[in-house]
């Protein structure tokens, strides 16, 4: 229960054990079902010619890493590379004006690219919200802002908004939608900025130098406008030590990630088997988890790249951008269940923690929680397996904090108050791997389909029962156990005292 909840070391080297072996058995049965089924007909329009090395197709079933790694590759280095060139030159000879040079390149990209009535669009959505920001009312703010963001993720009106939009190609959809819907976002984060100012109002120069950062502008993250303003109005252009090297060495490190991802999609396509139903129903239960899982992990490891090639370009220009997500694997709680930490931020300080203040109340949390993720279906774009999503990560949320409130209460607290430090770790961390996969289903709906996770919590859940259910849960058990001794290695390096330190019914310090 406190910081001194240790395990024995003997009980963690078998839980590593177990997880290793667990790993690699799942990862067989991918394997196995990835090569006996290269040829399937339904596997021709995603797994196409990959690497001549290693003479064997790969998973080309997502667009956005495709695009990103492969297609347009090229394309996205010229301008970021356009961008840090022209950042560094004006950085050194006027560091006062280097959010001008950042705002009219962005600009100029963005006309260039898109051209001039998509320019048009986001300058008329720029002076709609800058605007409703000169009233400084905060209702009139969201109102305004979730009205634009709707007029291009609801018909008819996106549809009107895009047909403004001339001339063809590959990629104009995705500019079109990433460009607005974060331009739409951005600006609410300056209306809402300007409201909380207490002395006159920031200019409309600035709003445009923050919205047309060009790393930021079509795919993100998020970066709210009160950090982003403090940090490009810096003159103080210093570096710490070892920066330059830390930057130099994570932007290696995302090439390894991006070459090492590549080779898994030579050999295990977890992308396309679970697009093809008939086959997804043959496979073995743990072939389904470690499907379900591999899925979620690569989600995570796609935002952690593309957010991390953005946000190097972005460290160059001396700015902290968000982080990227916390690892799957290290989720097992919903409170800390994200995907894009720049819209987590976003939602944090503008909704979730704006209504649910210190988040210990049922019903101030419920409040809060609602109005999240009602704001996120409408960023993510209404349809079925938004709400469906949007529902139940809702309910997570809350329950949680439900079942900590019971936990509270005698007699669950006084019994646990009599039990040692490391079985209450146990015991919660059996809570804990079932919350592991209910996250984990919650969301493969969002990344696969809703019949690929309803097969899968039938299997794992009903048809499996009791020894695919409990061997399953058996493994995520280790792996919980294992990041809850790193995260008390962690919280006793920042606070070396024995204190407790538990919030929300999550210990932190274990």
């Amino acid at each position: 229960m406190g910081i001194k909840s240790a395990l024995p070391r003997y009980e963690l080297y078998l839980y590593t054990a177990v997880l290793g072996v667990a790993l690699i058995w799942a990862g067989s049965w991918i394997f196995e079902a990835s090569s006996e089924n290269i040829d399937r007909k339904a596997f021709k329009e995603s797994v196409q010619p990959g690497w001549h090395y290693f003479g064997r197709k790969m998973d080309a079933a997502d667009f956005e890493w495709m695009m990103w790694f492969s297609t347009f590759r090229n394309h996205i280095l010229f301008a970021l590379a356009g961008h840090v060139i022209f950042a560094k030159i004006f950085s050194l000879l006027a560091p006062k004006h280097r959010s001008l040079i950042f705002g009219v390149y962005g600009g100029l990209a963005v006309l260039v690219t898109m051209g001039w009535t998509y320019m048009a669009l986001v300058l008329s959505h720029c002076i709609i919200l800058y605007s409703v920001a000169l009233v400084k009312m905060k209702w009139l703010c969201f109102a305004a802002g979730l009205s634009a963001l709707a007029s291009i993720k609801l018909e008819p009106y996106n549809s009107w908004q895009e047909a403004l939009v001339t001339g063809s190609f590959d990629l104009q959809d995705v500019l079109f939608y990433g460009g607005c819907g974060f331009s739409i976002m951005r600006c609410m984060s300056f209306a809402l900025e300007n409201c909380d100012r207490k002395e006159g109002n920031y200019t409309f120069c600035d709003l445009l130098r923050y919205n047309f950062y060009l790393p930021f502008f079509f795919f993100g993250p998020i970066m709210t406008f009160d950090k982003f303003h403090a940090q490009v109005n810096n003159t103080q252009l210093t570096r710490k030590d070892r920066e330059v090297w830390n930057i130099t060495t994570k932007a290696l490190l995302h090439l390894g990630i991006i070459l090492v991802v590549d080779v898994f999609f030579h050999y295990l396509y977890i992308l396309t088997i679970p697009s093809d139903m008939k086959l997804v129903a043959k496979l073995s239960d743990w072939c389904l988890a470690g499907l379900a899982y591999s899925n979620l992990v690569y989600d995570w490891v796609k935002a952690a790249i593309m957010f991390g090639v953005i946000n190097t370009v972005a460290r160059l220009d001396h700015l902290d951008p968000p982080q990227p997500p916390k690892c799957i694997t290290m989720l097992y709680v919903f409170a800390e269940t994200h995907f894009d930490r720049g819209i987590n931020d976003w939602l944090c300080r503008y909704v979730y923690d704006y209504i649910g203040g210190d988040h210990d109340k049922i019903f101030k949390e419920l409040l809060a929680t609602i109005s999240t993720f009602a704001i996120t279906t409408l960023w993510l774009g209404p349809c079925q397996l938004v709400y469906i999503w949007s529902f139940f990560n809702c309910f997570g949320l809350n329950f949680e904090l439900w079942v900590a409130k019971l936990f509270s209460l005698p007699p669950l607290s006084t019994i646990e108050g009599f039990m040692g430090g490391a079985m209450s770790r146990r015991i919660r961390g059996v809570f804990n791997a079932a919350n592991f996969w209910t996250i984990i289903l919650y969301n493969v709906l969002s990344l696969n389909s809703l019949e690929f996770a309803k097969l899968v919590g039938r299997r794992l859940i009903f048809k499996g029962f009791p020894l695919s259910t409990l061997s399953v849960l058996l493994v995520t058990y280790c792996g919980v156990q294992l990041v809850k001794e790193r995260e008390r290695k962690e919280a006793l390096l920042e606070d070396p005292e024995p204190v407790k330190a538990v919030d929300g019914g999550k210990e932190k310090a274990e």
